[in-house]
């Protein structure tokens, strides 16, 4: 067997080194050297009582079977390739390795190599294999076959996310596969709505931690905790507190299922790597009865920590992030609570790579649905007025179509905010109230006479644009879709809260009750309406469409600072995928179908603003940014081993 004492062997090209993209001509370190385990009684395939050897790796020959290394080498997607993922690699031979040369049943469990009945019988013989598999070689397309079917054999929707979490544990390229060629059937699935009853019944349903856990116990000690954690070159990580997840509310530290959800969607639409993604839970306590005395949760059985203590926590945690994987990785806060969400994004924005997908990310899929959908209404955005149903998130919404209506007409933001209102738990948010109002809700405070209800403020406002994000489902009454239509030919109805139950309507209602003029979207995905003998395809604003693409442009341009611009860039990008085959369905989203390219697209589009914006520091630029994004994503195909 071989051993380095740095780093994996990697490709023809010999040994993966550790660097990361973009990163300066670095100093040779003293040469690596590798280990060979050899049978002290000279028997080759005898692996006991083994010595060892060591060699520097200067001293190997040609025709070693270890090439020498370029220091300086780096792959495409950062940094290096150390599992085989990326695209600009895959049709290299890797050695399955990790501390030692994965073989026998070792390799069988190991996710990250595991090959099921697809290893040829070349490598059964040569990592040790034979016996331990039936003789069957079958490839990777009929396990995917085979998978399918088993999932699609459950009914219900957590046992299909149970299988799949499962099959992410034993096969983690077959997962993905799996993924990538059913993403519309499997999306809901292994994320919304599924997600949230999984993180409901987390505790009874854990099998096998995945993600660091990071509670109040580890105060002081953060940055070794993550030490723990086996890969380094870490690219993203999404981290929770489980305070307010999806629309269920504080699930403590079974929120963990959101992190994981998150980073697969990365992997799959938008190519980043498994073994550089890190979940993890921050677990501060609950305020949830009912988990507090559930025997089978498992987090801190203790009130939620507030004030400094929390704050004092989270700091700890940002700094050792940093000074653990560096100035470019980026951390996605993902389901806090409004009233810490506002206060971490907008502390380490200016210090860290921070990313909140449902502040940031929300907002930046609206506004593409909205830009596509002003080619079914006509006009631009400043021609319309909004009204949002909740006015948490809804403020970075409503400030990035501020921001791309003033770009599009040059007017002062001030001015365009006037076309923008929020509806909040006390009703219209006006400027009698901007006293007592939380600071992100008083640039959308405007002269108006109180109003005290959503059906009051859609007859008195006329908006031409409805977005709901209360997390309170069945809030858009027929009596508000009744009056948006009176208006409005074609009134704009975005019901985006998730879980499904807590949509502010139905797609069915959105269409029967507007007589089926309405342009619908929701966050959870409704299945086809048929009203008056037409059928009516439902757009989803997921999400998923923005951050994974988001993300990949962040990393692959060396990324240091999220600017709204970006955001903006995403979003054009996005509303660009949208063909005139979608527009005739009523569509203002791209089927996920063809996610992965409309992936590489917004990374590119990205990308190239960071390096407008002078944030990107991986140089020189790439002449093309869509086939360089597309080079470096992540492809689940099996590689063959040595």
């Amino acid at each position: 067997m071989f051993s380095s004492t740095r780093c994996a062997f990697l490709t023809n090209s010999g040994l993966g080194g550790c660097g990361s993209m973009g990163d300066a001509p670095r100093k040779r370190s003293n040469p690596m050297r590798v280990v060979c385990m050899t049978p002290s009684n000279g028997r080759p395939g005898d692996r006991n009582n083994s010595v060892v050897m060591e060699t520097p790796l200067k001293e190997l020959k040609k025709d070693s079977p270890v090439d020498d290394v370029d220091g300086n080498s780096i792959s495409a997607g950062g940094p290096q390739d150390v599992y085989g993922e990326d695209r600009a690699t895959e049709d290299q031979f890797v050695t399955p390795w990790s501390v030692s040369v994965a073989s026998g049943y070792t390799l069988l469990r190991d996710p990250h190599f595991n090959k099921g009945l697809a290893f040829s019988e070349k490598e059964r013989d040569s990592h040790y294999l034979r016996g331990l598999l039936p003789p069957s070689v079958i490839p990777q397309e009929t396990q995917v076959k085979k998978m399918i079917r088993h999932i699609r054999q459950y009914q219900v929707p957590l046992q299909k996310y149970m299988a799949m979490m499962d099959l992410q544990e034993r096969n983690e390229r077959l997962f993905y596969t799996l993924l990538i060629n059913h993403v519309e059937e499997l999306l809901p699935v292994v994320y919304t709505p599924t997600v949230g009853e999984a993180c409901q019944k987390y505790g009874s349903i854990f099998m096998r931690p995945q993600g660091l856990y990071i509670s109040l116990k580890e105060k002081g000690k953060i940055r070794e905790v993550l030490r723990n954690w086996p890969e380094k070159n870490i690219q993203v990580i999404v981290v929770t507190d489980g305070e307010r997840i999806l629309g269920l509310g504080d699930l403590g530290c079974q929120g963990m299922g959101i992190p994981v959800g998150k980073l697969s969607l990365y992997t799959a639409l938008g190519g980043v790597r498994p073994s550089a993604c890190l979940p993890i839970t921050i677990d501060v306590g609950t305020n949830n009865e009912q988990l507090l005395n559930d025997e089978l949760y498992i987090g801190l059985k203790q009130r939620r920590a507030t004030g400094q203590e929390y704050a004092e926590l989270m700091h700890e945690f940002m700094t050792a992030l940093k000074q653990t994987y560096g100035e470019k990785v980026l951390i996605q806060f993902e389901d806090f609570a409004n009233h810490n969400a506002f206060d971490l994004l907008e502390k380490y924005r200016s210090t860290h790579l921070v990313f909140n997908d449902d502040i940031q990310g929300t907002a930046s899929v609206v506004l593409a649905g909205l830009v596509a959908a002003l080619k079914l209404v006509g006009g631009n955005l400043a021609d319309h007025r909004f009204l949002f149903l909740g006015a948490g998130e809804a403020g970075r919404i409503a400030e990035l179509i501020a921001l791309e209506t003033s770009k599009q007409t040059n007017a002062p933001l001030e001015e365009v905010r006037k076309n923008i209102w929020l509806v909040d738990s006390k009703g219209l948010i006006v400027s009698s109230r901007k006293d007592s109002l939380q600071h992100f809700k008083k640039p959308w405070a405007h002269e108006h006479e109180p109003v005290n209800n959503l059906l009051d403020a859609v007859n008195q406002i006329k908006p031409t644009v409805l977005i709901g994000t209360s997390g309170q489902g069945r809030t858009f009454t027929k009596e508000v879709i009744e009056a948006m239509a009176s208006f409005n030919e074609k009134p704009i109805i975005l019901s985006l809260s998730n879980p499904t139950s807590q949509s502010e309507c139905t797609a069915e209602e959105a269409y029967k009750w507007s007589q089926g003029r309405a342009i619908f979207a929701s966050g959870s995905p409704f299945p086809p309406v048929e009203y008056e003998g037409k059928v009516f395809v439902p757009g989803q604003a997921n999400n998923a469409y923005i951050f994974p693409g988001f993300g990949l442009g962040l990393i692959m341009s060396g990324t240091i600072r999220v600017h709204d611009d970006l955001l903006l860039a995403a979003s054009e990008a996005l509303a660009s995928q949208v063909s005139q085959e979608n527009f005739d369905m009523g569509l203002i989203y791209p089927p996920f179908t063809n996610i992965r390219k409309i992936s590489a697209h917004i990374a590119a589009n990205v990308a190239a603003k960071a390096y407008e914006l002078g944030l990107a520091t991986r140089l020189p630029q790439p002449k093309d940014l869509v086939k360089f994004a597309e080079s470096c994503m992540y492809t689940p195909s099996y590689r063959t081993y040595r």
